[in-house]
């Protein structure tokens, strides 16, 4: 398989650097996002799987539906150190493929891959001993706390696994082999889809038989992850030699993955937020905490892939921003800027117009049903700006713009929408908690395209400078070397 992928992938990209510094862009931006967003389209699935599973379990669904929405925060504090490392590491590492640096590139890989070890132990340990009092805290319903309790105990078992497998399918992408960068999720994905209903339904494991499908199906992509790097094919080589954790080398990644960790940490918090403002303001009903979860899935379906859009462009943009191509650069942002706008419009559209159709696929009870068609189209009316918030974003990161990226990715959920919630929540009651997704997103969505719209151009010319500036150097070099000679 590794051999077909490889054939595919030199289909793909031929010649990496040759295709990313001159190949044709338009056709170079779909090799590139379309892999990508498919990646990410199926990581939408992964998530959700569980979700629409244990909502069919009869007589509990809406109690596990809940469950599984209390401890999605968690889930996503795992994806936010993968992309604090994996996202932090792979840019480096693509700055220095394009600088010709590849010692230090692999370097670059391997203390990622031991910082996602080391975290992946400790978090692992953290959540597998006190599981109960972190769902308690984290707003559970009391019908929903053993479900969600013995969920978070068993996905513990995996934590390392799944950061892991995270957290290196960056370094890739990053070395332009999207496809098998999508192939390592979908292989977890559909594993995770095979085993949920055997481990629930026919063995009756229920939400327990959830969980541990998730971990399996996230071991064996973190296993085939691991064979990748161990091919010829691979740029980056895990070895040992090259492990040895020094601070400079660490804080250059995490540096440039804070922005990316800050993006899912405050999508943890402002989970943990609804959850609990939910839980006071409807006395623990269940049926808003599943209704929440349901949202929060389509909110998903549309982030996912346009995250996906920038992450796919991010070799491009990092390798051609460390050459100094701006015009090259230009071109490939605003074709990728397009895309994404023509997507989040549709999907945007459909999610309002029909928000029916997320309830069905959960078989939502009736009460849950009616929370849904009533409030989804509030939750979800800011998310048109995710263009820019998800896609220029990731762009933003791969050009090295760390402090823009953070204080980006703080104004959001920080500074917005999590003082909005608790206040709207205050005088509108679990209406306020639906209403300031909605009002935060399309706020923060036009601060964000203000900043980017503004600063990119000084970015690129700003680099474009310092190139040139380094290249009349090389010559002025040159030429003294050949005048002595």
């Amino acid at each position: 398989m590794l051999l077909v992928d490889y054939k595919v992938g030199r289909l793909f990209m031929k010649d990496m650097e040759k295709e990313l510094e001159c190949g044709k862009i338009l056709p170079l931006v779909f090799k590139l996002t379309i892999p990508a967003v498919i990646a990410q389209l199926i990581t939408f699935l992964y998530n959700i799987v569980d979700r629409i599973f244990v909502s069919k379990i009869e007589g509990v669904g809406m109690d596990a539906l809940a469950a599984l929405g209390i401890v999605l925060p968690i889930t996503l504090i795992i994806t936010a150190f993968a992309h604090l490392i994996g996202l932090g590491g792979s840019p480096r590492a693509s700055f220095k493929l394009g600088e010709g640096d590849k010692q230090e590139a692999n370097k670059i890989f391997n203390t990622s891959f031991v910082l996602l070890s080391m975290v992946g132990l400790a978090i692992s340990l953290i959540t597998f001993f006190l599981a109960e009092q972190i769902v308690v805290l984290f707003g559970c319903p009391l019908t929903s706390v053993s479900f969600a309790t013995s969920y978070l105990k068993i996905y513990s078992i995996g934590t390392i696994f799944v950061l892991l497998a995270q957290g290196l399918n960056p370094f890739i992408t990053a070395q332009g082999y999207s496809f098998m960068a999508m192939f390592s999720v979908l292989i977890g994905a559909l594993v995770n889809i095979a085993l949920d209903p055997i481990f629930i339904f026919v063995l009756k494991m229920g939400v327990n038989g959830a969980s541990l499908a998730t971990i399996i199906s996230q071991f064996i992509s973190f296993v085939w992850i691991i064979i990748f790097f161990y091919t010829k094919n691979s740029l980056f080589k895990l070895r040992i030699k090259d492990m040895r954790l020094q601070w400079k080398r660490i804080l250059c990644i995490m540096s440039l993955g804070l922005s990316p960790f800050i993006m899912a940490i405050t999508e943890c918090a402002i989970q943990i937020v609804f959850n609990i403002n939910l839980n006071i303001s409807t006395g623990g009903n269940k049926d808003y905490t599943a209704a929440l979860t349901i949202m929060m899935s389509a909110l998903q379906l549309i982030s996912l892939p346009l995250n996906g859009l920038g992450y796919g462009m991010q070799p491009f943009v990092s390798y051609n921003f460390g050459k100094g191509d701006v015009k090259r650069l230009k071109t490939g942002i605003k074709y990728v800027t397009i895309i994404a706008f023509i997507f989040a419009v549709v999907v945007w559209s459909i999610s309002i117009s029909v928000p029916e159709i997320y309830v069905y696929i959960f078989s939502a009870s009736e009460s849950v049903k009616v929370i849904c068609k009533q409030y989804t189209p509030f939750f979800l009316m800011g998310s048109i700006m995710f263009f820019v918030q998800m896609t220029l974003q990731n762009i933003n990161v791969a050009l090295g713009q760390t402090r823009n990226s953070l204080l980006l990715a703080v104004m959001r959920k920080v500074i917005i929408l999590i003082p909005l919630c608790f206040t709207l929540t205050h005088f509108l009651g679990f209406k306020g908690v639906y209403l300031s997704e909605g009002i935060a997103d399309l706020v923060a969505g036009v601060i964000t395209s203000i900043v980017i719209f503004t600063t990119f151009p000084r970015i690129f010319k700003k680099r474009e400078k310092i190139v040139q500036q380094n290249q009349n150097a090389t010559c002025n070099e040159d030429s003294n070397i050949n005048s002595n000679d």
